[in-house]
């Protein structure tokens, strides 16, 4: 089985994250977004919620499952059979990040291959930083987040 983790703090998760999730399930059987517990980041989303965010964005596949994490990703991946980490790369500077951390994670994973795709142009521009800034200043961020988290938000 050909399962790969799509790890990340999500906070919040976007039309980028979600691009990059749907262009890869037909390269998978099954993909895990993990969300990653950092103790030194204050998060905007409490853990919870970003798990609902991901479940509802997702409800019409059986093939993604969410689940948070709070080891080495290279440990999360072993735990639950993944050979494959995804990553999304919307520019230079995260193929310099994302190759470094991808052959770091080769070496301590055993082997665990990382898959990059490249982001679609209309979601290069933005990310979940850019979101909560938005958010705190009251504007509207339903162009930058899928439908379902947009609902979840406005109740």
């Amino acid at each position: 089985m050909r399962i790969a983790v799509f790890p990340g703090s999500f906070d919040p998760f976007t039309k980028g994250h979600e691009d990059v999730v749907r262009r890869a399930l037909p390269l998978f059987d099954k993909i895990i977004i993990a969300i990653g517990a950092n103790s030194s980041k204050k998060y905007f989303f409490e853990e919870q919620l970003r798990i609902d965010f991901i479940k509802a964005t997702f409800q019409d596949t059986d093939k993604v499952e969410v689940e948070a994490f709070q080891k080495l990703t290279a440990d999360f991946c072993e735990d639950k059979g993944a050979r494959f980490l995804l990553r999304g790369l919307r520019n230079g500077t995260d193929f310099d990040y994302e190759a470094t951390i991808a052959m770091l994670n080769k070496d301590i994973g055993n082997g665990l291959e990382t898959v990059l795709l490249i982001s679609d142009a209309k979601y290069n521009y933005f990310s979940s930083t850019v979101v909560r800034e938005i958010l705190k200043g009251g504007k509207d961020v339903s162009m930058f987040l899928p439908g379902p988290v947009v609902a979840m938000l406005k109740k």
